[in-house]
């Protein structure tokens, strides 16, 4: 077992570059290479000399790469059914749990800041393409939507209390908030 041992270590670096040509991760060569050995070396079947024992692990090792390979496409496709599976666009629940607050309180802001939220926030248009519709940049486009958001969230804060602290979900102030406050929350 000594010699089949050393021939294993003399020839480490070899199977990190074999590995590494077949993953493209060093790092996970490495590993690969370490859990590979620690197979082999628990394994009962350990040819007794050095060159036996190289192909040995190379075998070994091959195996490991293909399990790695299986792993990653069962991961991928479980990812592909998952996404096939999600809506695009949120159902008519999901949108009900929102707080209604938000699309009261969404004409009081000035209109930059209401023209992005409604198309990046409420229609999920992608930023870019809402910065082309509105003739702007990404970057003002960015800024716009931070100082949007800040706004309705001082506006939600001091219309919501409750709700807006834990994100504004199941909403349950609805239109039982005073007029009063609703009209404050307008104006400021």
């Amino acid at each position: 077992m000594a010699k089949a041992e050393d021939a294993l270590i003399e020839n480490l670096n070899a199977f990190v570059a074999f590995t590494r040509k077949r993953v493209g991760d060093p790092e996970l060569a490495a590993d690969l290479v370490q859990d590979s050995l620690l197979k082999a070396l628990k394994s009962a079947e350990t040819p007794l000399d050095g060159e036996g024992a190289v192909t040995w692990f190379y075998r070994i090792l091959r195996h490991s790469i293909i399990d790695l390979y299986r792993r990653r496409n069962v991961g991928n496709r479980a990812l592909e059914r998952l996404q096939s599976e999600l809506p695009e666009q949120p159902d008519a629940a999901a949108e009900r749990v929102l707080c209604q607050c938000v699309k009261r309180l969404l004409p009081g802001l000035p209109e930059q800041y209401r023209d992005v939220l409604q198309r990046v926030d409420l229609e999920g248009v992608a930023p870019k393409e809402a910065a082309l519709a509105l003739g702007t940049t990404l970057n003002n486009l960015n800024v716009r939507l931070h100082r949007a958001r800040q706004r309705l969230r001082e506006k939600l804060k001091a219309t919501c209390r409750v709700c807006s602290k834990h994100g504004c979900l199941d909403c349950s102030c609805g239109d039982e908030q005073p007029a009063e406050a609703r009209r404050r929350a307008a104006k400021e």
